[in-house]
C-alpha cells in the first residue's frame, strides 16, 4: 500500500509544479484593441474647378410661358407673331450675354501659367468655350432669319412644301425652317448618302 501513497503524492507534487509553472510564465495577453486616434482636422486643399460645360441652350432668365392660342384663332396670327417674336429675341439676348461672358472671363483669366499641365488645361477650357460661343454665334444668325421671317409674313412655314409648321415645333424649336415631315426625310437621305 505504500506505493499507492507515494503515487498520490506524486500526482500532488506534479500538480503542484504546473501550477507554479503557469504562475510564474507569462501569461498571453489579447492585443488590445486600439482606441481610434483622433484626426486633426485636413486641411483642404483648393480644389481644381473642371471646365464649365456651357451647351447652347435656351436658358431664360424670366421664361415666356408657351403659347397658349384661342380657340379658332389663324395660323401665325398678331398675337402668335408676337410671342414668337418676343421668344427669339429673348434668346439671342440671353445668347449674347453668354458671349460677353465668355469675352470677359478670357479676358481676365488669360494668365500664363508655369506648369504646362495647367496652361494646356487652361487652353483646352478656352478652346471648348470657344467653339461653344462659335455654334452660339450661328445660332444667332439663324435667330435673325427667323426674326426677319416675321417682319416678311413667312415665318412658321416650311421652306421645302410650304405648309405650316406648326405651333408646337416652334415651341421647341423657335428656328425651324422645315415641317416635321420635310426635316426627317432630309434626315433619311443625309443617312443614306453618309451611310
Amino acid at each position: 500500500m505504500p506505493k499507492k501513497a507515494d503515487t498520490k503524492k506524486s500526482t500532488a507534487k506534479k500538480t503542484q509544479a504546473k501550477k507554479a509553472a503557469i504562475k510564474k510564465a507569462p501569461a498571453k495577453k489579447a492585443p488590445a484593441k486600439k482606441a481610434p486616434a483622433k484626426k486633426a482636422p485636413a486641411k483642404k486643399a483648393p480644389a481644381r474647378k473642371a471646365p464649365a460645360k456651357k451647351t447652347a441652350s435656351r436658358k431664360r432668365s424670366t421664361p415666356i410661358s408657351s403659347y397658349k392660342g384661342r380657340k379658332g384663332e389663324k395660323y401665325m396670327s398678331a398675337a402668335m407673331k408676337k410671342h414668337f417674336n418676343a421668344v427669339l429675341i429673348e434668346w439671342r439676348e440671353h445668347l449674347r450675354e453668354e458671349m460677353q461672358k465668355t469675352f470677359d472671363h478670357l479676358k481676365n483669366k488669360g494668365e500664363s501659367y508655369a506648369d504646362p499641365i495647367d496652361r494646356a488645361s487652361q487652353e483646352e477650357e478656352f478652346a471648348f468655350e470657344l467653339r461653344t460661343r462659335d455654334r452660339e454665334r450661328k445660332l444667332i444668325n439663324k435667330i435673325a432669319g427667323s426674326l426677319e421671317q416675321i417682319k416678311q409674313d413667312d415665318y412658321g412655314y416650311c421652306y421645302a412644301c410650304g405648309i405650316e409648321i406648326g405651333v408646337k415645333r416652334l415651341e421647341a424649336r423657335p428656328t425651324a425652317t422645315h415641317c416635321i415631315d420635310c426635316k426627317t426625310l432630309d434626315e433619311i437621305k443625309e443617312k443614306q448618302l453618309g451611310g
